[in-house]
């Protein structure tokens, strides 16, 4: 990871070591709190704007005409792209059964050009889930985009990405963490248990 964005998850405390359980259920001596780089104001604002950037490069010539992101850790960066692109911007979250939903009165109109945004990629299953529900609702998902891609370029969400940082970070399936067998318990800092 450049030294620019690895300094800024340092310095806030973000980038965190020790054993982790992430979103995807695997395991990770390595986590990265984005919502502590991201309540700073200053630098929300900064990543929104070259994630913007990155993706009006990657998608150009269409206009981008919506921003969606998956609750909770797309909600911040989301809403910062959308600003810097000044388009719209809606969210998913999860229903009391586990499926990925748009609620609180959010319309999309059929045929608008979207993107997804996350604030961290490890597998691409919330973007996936996200892409899914705008396609459903026939909007044009042009791409997705997030702070930090953390499967090395490798995640598959259907339609091209863009990351401000691209990182390799070791993760295990939790029946063959060495972690555990070392008998450490994972721990979930994340917004999901």
């Amino acid at each position: 990871m450049p030294q620019a964005i690895l300094s800024l998850f340092e310095s806030t405390g973000a980038y965190l070591t020790g054993h982790f359980r992430l979103t995807s259920g695997l395991h990770s001596p390595e986590y990265l709190q984005s919502a502590l780089v991201l309540q700073h104001p200053r630098y929300a604002e900064q990543l929104g704007a070259s994630l913007a950037a990155a993706l009006v490069a990657l998608t150009a010539p269409a206009r981008i005409g919506l921003v969606a992101a998956p609750a909770l850790g797309g909600l911040i960066i989301g809403h910062e792209v959308a600003r810097a692109l000044d388009v719209p911007f809606v969210f998913t979250e999860r229903g009391a059964t586990g499926d990925m939903l748009l609620r609180r009165g959010f319309q999309i109109e059929a045929g608008i050009n979207a993107v997804v945004i996350e604030d961290v990629v490890t597998t691409g299953g919330s973007t996936r889930e996200v892409i899914a529900i705008l396609k459903n609702l026939d909007a044009h998902v042009l791409a997705a985009g997030s702070i930090i891609d953390r499967s090395d370029g490798q995640a598959d969400v259907g339609v091209p990405r863009a990351a401000l940082e691209t990182m390799r970070v070791i993760s295990y399936d939790p029946s063959n963490c060495p972690l555990c067998r070392e008998g450490s318990t994972a721990v979930k800092p994340g917004s999901r248990n």
